[in-house]
């Protein structure tokens, strides 16, 4: 309307008879781009897929919109701004229709400038080209560097604690060490409840006695006093519980997902693929460990696994049982009721469940004496004393025994130090392991870790793939295998800026910027079809190649503008988000709008370069399109 002063109703019907084969190419890449995730597998395939099906849902409901209703209140609501009269005196305007007026005057200006700078830019095709070159390998060597993780570890409000006495400890000692790390607690201004857990080990889930579990519960953020970050209030704690020597005592989180394991951070088995002693393994672990501790990478590494445990190993006499008509079997069974419990029965009393639990009252199981008391019965029916066919031995060793893949294996935590992410501890452990185990030895990722480094390998395959859809889509919309590449080779501006915005908001490469990497292929592929698509129609109805993406360039800038600038005024209030997904929102929130940003900006200037140069081509493969006698009409009018 402003262009030609048109009616409304005709100025948009000529407008969506120019743009609505635009809006079916721009949905079908943005809905395209996510059809890949589908195959994903595994958890993280889970978490892609509920973000493809929204944003795919979302962007079909919208096409519908802009070919429908959109044109639709289009006709309806405009009208031409008139500056006078039917007398034609000047009409006394607005503070507001001034500043609109003024607002057009400057774009037009910037238009032009704009419209000048991309006409230098084909006429020196070579800078743009070395442009492009450079974006792409620096958008490359940011790839790289960039720390990589998998779900960022968000603020839950919830700190664990594990605590470790020495192999043998009993468990009124390990519970008076547990007092004293909760008057310590008590003292920290942040922690709203505690509560602990004495005599279990909570990463192996085993029972012990010289183990403990502590859960404490934070202040809502904002409330926590002077130190208000989880992983500040975590550093107090550790300042705070340094003074107990009696025990090891290690801070972790929960994972921000349940079902990766019990604790954040990185998690490995070691392997014993020898079948050696378990002090063997033991030894190889503690080492393992000490040269992880070595790395600038590693906060800590720990492993609960211990062959220091006191314990008396059972020696049964055979020879011996069979002259007294002893059943192995029935001996062991005997035992371990005796020394250690046996479920028999379950009954409901006073609308309560309750199991029937045997064993020996504490005082006949307290030392190896109350073997003398205990009697089983043989073949004959004689009741037989134990400490006839069975004597104990004091030894040392493990409390469980774990097996991965039926070789014995040791669970090895870690925590990354701060400013490095769960990737770069990865790599430290690899190279470590590499140095460091003996032949026999070997490990496996298990976690959350595990679905870290398997979602990883899947991402790229699944980046490339939607870039397969979409130059496929586009292939298939212009009828040439050459063009869409204007399309596509504009997509690295847009990936500078993603990986440029998380380094400076200290963000990694996780699953969030993943997602955020996939969504803008199908967004800034919107921005170059815009002028792509344009530039085809002036150049199929006769216009010169120059001519028509310089036109194409000029009229689709303001659009492009508009819709990519509200996006990234769509983000901003992701880039600062607080609460329990802070991390989450704040990652896909700074990438998209960073690669939307340096895309909008850079993208403008090369893909009309790019046009030039692959409608060149295309044209020198296929010779110039021909000129159809309704696009000369359009033209002409």
């Amino acid at each position: 309307m402003e262009r030609t002063g048109l009616p409304a109703k005709q100025a948009t019907i000529q407008a969506m008879s120019e743009i609505t084969g635009a809006i079916i190419s721009i949905t079908l890449v943005m809905a395209a781009v996510f059809v890949p995730v589908g195959f994903m597998q595994g958890p993280a395939g889970v978490f892609y897929k509920q973000f493809a099906f929204t944003l795919a849902t979302a962007i079909l409901i919208s096409a519908v919109n802009a070919l429908t209703l959109s044109p639709a209140l289009c006709a309806l609501f405009l009208k031409i701004s008139h500056t006078t009269d039917a007398e034609g005196r000047t009409v006394r305007q607005g503070f507001w229709s001034r500043f609109f007026k003024g607002f057009n005057t400057g774009f037009r200006a910037t238009t032009n400038r704009y419209k000048q700078s991309v006409q230098f830019l084909i006429r020196r095709k070579w800078i743009a080209i070395a442009g492009l070159i450079i974006i792409a390998f620096g958008t490359f060597w940011m790839i790289k560097k960039a720390p990589s993780g998998f779900i960022p570890t968000e603020d839950q409000g919830f700190i664990l604690y594990s605590l470790n006495l020495p192999p043998g400890a009993s468990l009124d000692r390990t519970q008076k060490v547990m007092d004293k790390v909760d008057s310590l607690l008590s003292q920290v201004e942040a922690i709203e409840k505690r509560g602990a857990v004495t005599g279990l080990n909570f990463i192996a889930n085993a029972s012990a006695s010289n183990y403990g579990i502590g859960f404490i519960h934070m202040k809502p953020p904002g409330k926590r006093g002077s130190v208000n970050k989880i992983e500040d209030v975590m550093g107090v704690i550790n300042q705070k519980l340094s003074v107990i020597k009696e025990a090891q005592i290690f801070l972790f989180q929960f994972p921000t997902v349940q079902g990766f394991g019990n604790t954040s951070g990185v998690e490995f088995i070691l392997q014993d693929r020898t079948g050696g002693p378990l002090d063997k393994l033991a030894g190889t672990a503690y080492g393992l460990i000490g040269a992880l501790m070595q790395r600038k990478e590693i906060a800590y590494a720990f492993t609960t696994f211990s062959t220091g445990n006191p314990q008396y190993m059972l020696n049964i006499d055979e020879a011996r049982t069979k002259q007294l008509g002893v059943s192995i079997s029935d001996l062991l069974q005997t035992l371990q009721i005796y020394y250690g419990s046996s479920f028999t029965s379950d009954f409901n009393r006073f609308g309560k469940f309750y199991r029937v639990i045997v064993q020996a009252d504490i005082p006949y199981r307290a030392d190896p004496a109350t073997l003398n008391n205990v009697f089983v019965k043989n073949n004959l029916g004689e009741m037989v004393p134990v400490n006839a066919v069975v004597s104990l031995q004091r030894v040392y060793g493990p409390e469980t025994v774990t097996r991965n893949n039926l070789f014995n294996s040791v669970t090895i935590n870690g925590m990354p130090k701060p400013g490095y992410s769960t990737g770069d501890a990865i790599k430290a452990i690899q190279e470590v392991t590499q140095n460091v185990l003996p032949r026999g030895f070997s490990y496996e990722w298990s976690g959350q870790t595990r679905e870290e480094i398997g979602a990883g390998s899947q991402q790229t395959l699944i980046f490339i793939l939607s870039l397969i859809f979409v130059f496929f889509l586009l292939a298939a919309q212009y009828e040439s295998y050459i063009l869409p590449f204007a399309v596509i080779l504009s997509i690295p501006t847009g990936i500078l800026g993603v990986f440029t915005f998380i380094k400076l908001k200290g963000i990694d490469n996780n699953i969030y910027v993943q997602v955020g990497l996939i969504m803008l292929v199908g967004l800034l592929a919107k921005n170059a079809i815009l002028i792509v698509q344009y530039a085809i129609q002036r150049r199929r109805s006769g216009m010169g190649l120059v001519e028509s993406a310089l036109e194409a360039a000029q009229l689709r800038l303001r659009p492009i503008l508009m819709t990519s600038f509200a996006f990234i005024v769509g983000l901003l209030p992701l880039t600062w988000a607080k609460g329990g997904s802070a991390l989450g929102d704040r990652s896909i929130g700074t990438s998209a709008l960073g690669g939307m940003l340096t895309g909008v900006l850079l993208g403008v200037f090369i893909i009309p370069v790019l046009f030039v140069i692959f409608q060149y081509l295309q044209e020198k493969v296929t010779g110039k399109p021909k000129q159809s006698d309704a696009a000369a009409s359009h033209l002409a009018e």
